[in-house]
């Protein structure tokens, strides 16, 4: 009997101790999410504020930007105008060449077939 008793003891002891484990392991894991969430939260606050100045400094920059750009904008129109041009020759000779390989190609096949 008195092994039997001393096993239950055993047993209940064991029993015990899981559960100890069980919910340690528990209050762990939430706390570990816990410091997690507010690592997280930290992070998206501090970008937000990140965020806000250089908004800020993006406001004032615009501002600063939209005089010179303005200005800028006269020279680009005149040189995107002469750039444009250059790209349409540019183009229409990629084009011809393609064009030309093409019928290079279809010749070239033609002859392989007859052969």
């Amino acid at each position: 009997m008195m092994v039997v008793m001393v096993m239950m003891v055993v047993m209940v002891v064991m029993m015990m101790v899981v559960v100890v484990m069980v919910v340690v392991m528990m209050v762990m894991m939430t706390l570990i999410v816990m410091m997690v969430m507010i690592m997280v939260l930290l992070l998206m606050a501090m970008v937000v504020m990140v965020m806000m100045v250089m908004m800020m400094v993006v406001m004032v920059v615009m501002v600063l930007m939209m005089v010179t750009v303005i200005m800028v904008m006269m020279m680009v129109v005149m040189v995107v105008m002469v750039m444009m041009m250059v790209v349409m020759v540019v183009v229409v000779v990629v084009m011809v060449v393609m064009m030309v390989m093409m019928m290079v190609m279809m010749v070239m096949m033609m002859v392989m077939m007859v052969i």
